[in-house]
């Protein structure tokens, strides 16, 4: 019996996997039990330190991230996060009225438009965003370094499985 910590960052006791392999079957099996909860769980994770009046939530995780990064123009976040400009460009207009986006010409290209997060708020964006991945950093924290990278190298092959086009069945 090993120790875990549940979505509410309690402790929990859990049963790590008798057998260290498992058939593909065995995995799609228990991947497609995994998977959704997975996905509800990382979307129940609240957003701390936002107003709560800002319309904030789970969907601007990601281009909060990705600002945080490093700036970027729309275009490139649209591309980046696989979303079209009109989404791009709400979620960061959405951001932008919280405080946690900028938008600014390009000094090197006037007719380029640059986002990043302001300075004043980089604190605030980086404790919201180290509050929504406490859960993966502690689940990741039970791997080993090679088990880690063998599960990041799995959801890229999941990943382009998905969002290839032409990499359907019947395509």
């Amino acid at each position: 019996m090993a120790v875990g910590h549940g979505l509410d960052g309690t402790s929990a006791e859990f049963d790590p996997p008798a057998e260290p392999t498992c058939s593909v079957h065995e995995g799609v099996r228990n991947l497609v039990q995994l998977l959704p909860r997975v996905m509800r769980g990382l979307r129940r994770k609240d957003a701390p330190n936002v107003d709560s009046g800002s319309g904030l939530g789970n969907r601007h995780r990601s281009m909060l991230a990705a600002i945080f990064e490093g700036e970027a123009t729309v275009g490139a976040l649209a591309e980046s996060l696989g979303l079209n400009l009109a989404t791009t460009s709400g979620l960061v207009a959405d951001l932008e009225r919280a405080g946690f986006a900028e938008r600014y010409s390009d000094p090197a290209d006037r007719r380029r438009t640059i986002v990043g997060v302001p300075a004043a708020r980089r604190s605030c964006a980086q404790k919201w965003l180290d509050g929504s991945t406490a859960p993966l950093v502690r689940a990741l924290e039970h791997l080993s370094s090679e088990e880690r990278a063998a599960l990041v190298r799995a959801m890229t092959f999941l990943d382009t499985e998905l969002n290839t086009p032409g990499r359907h069945a019947g395509e």
